[in-house]
């Protein structure tokens, strides 16, 4: 992760944003992708948001991470003092005192996700894109201007990732196109003190930098 942190990419249009390659060791992305989660049969796709399916979302929460022990080695990874120090260096932002959630993602066909800029609540994203198959390539982050215009899409790779630091003019989202089989993906934050969904949390006893 401190290498890829290191090669990452800044680019300025439409927002500040940075695209990384191999993000996480090859043998940690391979088996996150092999990870047994499956998504719900009834999904929502109505309005566009993920909190249409709220409870049936993943994150690497103790549980997770008790079963799974690629998900504790990533949180363990994310939470580490010389990688927010790292993120916090490439990106400018302080993340003293946030805590760190990460969501493994599952979007089937029928998934979109409306323009939208995180919520201030949110310090930093990094999305970070898992599946390898050829359908999968068309699939990135879909990047919008101030006006709402289509920017551009992210690179989706296996392995590879985009970040941004949440602000007014982060407006991203996933265009309605077709989706042939699950596109997985990690979302990883860190989020401010008044986060309340406390259980979605890596460690939320331990904030970073505590």
């Amino acid at each position: 992760l401190h290498e890829a942190l290191g090669r990452a990419e800044r680019r300025d249009a439409p927002f500040t944003h940075w695209l990384l390659g191999r993000v996480l060791p090859p043998a940690a992305a391979e088996a996150l992708l092999a990870l047994p989660f499956e998504p719900a049969r009834a999904m929502r796709f109505d309005a566009g948001r993920r909190e249409e399916n709220n409870a049936d979302r993943v994150y690497f929460d103790a549980a997770v991470q008790a079963c799974h022990p690629v998900c504790a080695a990533v949180a363990r990874g994310f939470q580490a003092p010389g990688t927010v120090a790292a993120i916090e260096a490439l990106c400018g932002v302080d993340l003293g005192g946030t805590s760190l959630r990460i969501e493994y993602t599952m979007d089937r066909d029928g998934f979109w996700l409306e323009p939208h800029t995180d919520i201030a609540v949110k310090r930093f994203t990094l999305l970070v894109y898992l599946s390898k198959e050829d359908w999968a390539a068309p699939l990135g982050t879909d990047l919008y201007d101030a006006d709402g215009a289509h920017a551009g899409t992210a690179p989706f790779a296996h392995n590879a990732g985009l970040i941004f630091i949440p602000a007014g003019d982060t407006w991203h989202g996933l265009e309605r196109r077709p989706i042939p089989g699950i596109r997985r993906s990690l979302i990883v934050n860190y989020v401010a003190p008044e986060w309340r969904a406390r259980r979605e949390l890596a460690f939320p006893g331990q904030p970073v930098g505590a």
